[in-house]
């Protein structure tokens, strides 16, 4: 930029992109000079390299302000964790549903997993019956991303926004002034403490009913 220019000669832009065309460096600076711009090579490889007049103050901010933009408008994807019983509660189960559904209306993935203890893993069919019935139930939502898996003593599945979903909720966080990385990353900070208080297992939702 500006004096820092090694080049002879060097293809000229003008600030509004016309083509001045190839001219000394000296010529160059001096023209700078004369209209409070910056001379700033933007194809350094060239033979002779391109540079442009510009501001180059402006020319950072406006790129910054792009790369926020383009940051808050990237989807994040999160993938949050449901656990449940075999035998789990009916009002449990609808707790724990409740869970699933918020966290695919913020557009976020779920790994739902079936704990199985004692006697229950002799007894796979009732995870798989209740995550079909949870498959059910919010396929307004999402899908399933990954089919039921036996995995040890657990069974998981994990379920995924629909397109219109996630998209709303990107929307919805851009009206709120936020960006998908910025609630996400709040949640996950602030989720755990308040799932734990939920089901009673720090650190995740838990369900530890028919123990």
């Amino acid at each position: 930029m500006n004096d820092q220019i090694r080049a002879r000669e060097v293809r000229l832009v003008g600030p509004e992109g016309e083509q001045v065309g190839i001219v000394p460096l000296e010529r160059a600076l001096q023209l700078a000079a004369d209209v409070d711009l910056d001379l700033v090579e933007v194809a350094p490889m060239a033979r002779p390299p391109v540079c442009k007049l510009m501001d180059f103050g402006k020319f950072k901010y406006e790129s910054a302000l792009k790369a926020r933009e383009a940051r808050r408008n990237q989807q994040q994807t999160v993938i949050k964790e449901m656990k449940l019983r075999p035998k789990i509660d009916p009002h449990d189960y609808e707790t724990k549903k409740g869970h699933v559904v918020r966290f695919l209306k913020a557009g976020d993935k779920v790994k739902v997993t079936i704990m199985f203890r004692g006697r229950e893993q002799s007894r796979p069919e009732l995870g798989y019956r209740l995550l079909r019935r949870l498959e059910s139930e919010i396929s307004d939502l999402g899908y399933v991303e990954a089919a039921p898996k036996q995995d040890g003593r657990n069974m998981i599945m994990v379920l995924a926004p629909h397109r219109a979903t996630k998209a709303a909720a990107v929307a919805a966080t851009a009206n709120r002034g936020g960006t998908p990385r910025d609630q996400n990353t709040a949640e996950a900070t602030a989720g755990p403490a308040v799932e734990a208080a939920t089901a009673g297992d720090t650190g995740t939702v838990a369900d530890n009913s028919g123990e």
